[in-house]
């Protein structure tokens, strides 16, 4: 019996193999018959779901276009020219961020990228730090159409070794930026480091008034503390959760709605779970 047993697993192993050789040999006919051969190789114990996950997400790339995963204008931490050396400091400080984009007079006009740690020089220059010790250090700022696909772009920052993409519409006008991390958060899932897990944990104010935005994690009772709200905790613990519920499937960035009187926009999300949203307060007479 135990030969049979043997011999039967032998049997199935290497028909997954000759599956899985198959597959590659020849081409295959469409994306998901490589989802699905690799489905059938998580139930196989050949690979774990860690892995399925990774190649699931290195498929899709090629699918995803800069303009679904970009950052928006109104989420962007840029230095402005005209900003007061000291006051560019501390917003680099503040956003803990490691590179910043440098605008002009008009926000579409993108004088270059500015390096957290190109600024380490000047704190230790004798008198004052001028706006042109800070312009000097510019790198070359690097610029895609909306429509660059991800598998394209993350091949061009390997190569072309730059982390970070200015977002153009077709009018020319900056429509985003898309760093290195959010294309490999696409294929392995959110990379956090300490300051991420702080970001989590908190809600955010912007620079428009009675605009916030809440990381998806937020509990529901800590969202209903902040904003004075009544939304029901029994269902949901966090209020990515009730927003999902609400949407009726996993919103994309930009997808809108208003609930219990808070109009919610989703400002990032992979796909799989929404991640942030921004959200003001909207009267009664509105909603009406």
């Amino acid at each position: 019996m135990s030969e049979d047993r043997s011999g039967s697993s032998n049997d199935q192993q290497k028909s997954w193999f000759e599956r899985l050789a198959q597959a590659f040999h020849d081409e295959p006919r469409n994306r998901q018959d490589i989802i699905e051969l690799l489905q059938t190789a998580v139930k196989s114990e050949v690979i774990d779901r860690d892995a399925y996950t990774i190649a699931e997400g290195a498929l899709e790339v090629s699918e995803v276009q800069a303009r679904d995963i970009m950052i928006p204008p109104s989420q962007m931490v840029v230095i402005k020219s005209e900003d007061d050396p000291k006051t560019s400091i501390r917003k680099v400080i503040d956003s803990s961020h490691s590179r910043f984009p440098v605008v002009g007079e008009d926000s579409d006009e993108i004088l270059g990228v500015l390096l957290a740690k190109d600024l380490l020089p000047l704190l230790f220059k004798e008198g004052d730090i001028t706006l042109e010790d800070i312009l000097d250090r510019l790198r070359p700022a690097n610029f895609i159409p909306e429509s660059k696909r991800l598998n394209v772009l993350l091949n061009e920052f390997r190569t072309k070794r730059y982390h970070m993409a200015i977002v153009l519409d077709e009018y020319g006008s900056v429509s985003g930026l898309v760093t290195i991390e959010d294309v490999l958060e696409q294929i392995v899932g959110e990379i956090e480091d300490e300051t991420d897990r702080l970001e989590n944990e908190n809600i955010q104010t912007t620079s428009q008034e009675g605009i916030y935005l809440v990381p998806a994690l937020v509990s529901v009772e800590d969202f209903n503390e902040y904003f004075h709200a009544n939304i029901s905790e029994e269902e949901f613990d966090t209020i990515g959760g009730i927003i999902v519920q609400q949407f009726g499937h996993v919103p994309s960035r930009g997808e809108e709605i208003t609930f219990e009187n808070f109009h919610f926009n989703v400002v990032k999300s992979d796909g799989r779970r929404v991640k942030t949203l921004q959200v003001c307060k909207v009267s009664e007479e509105s909603i009406l």
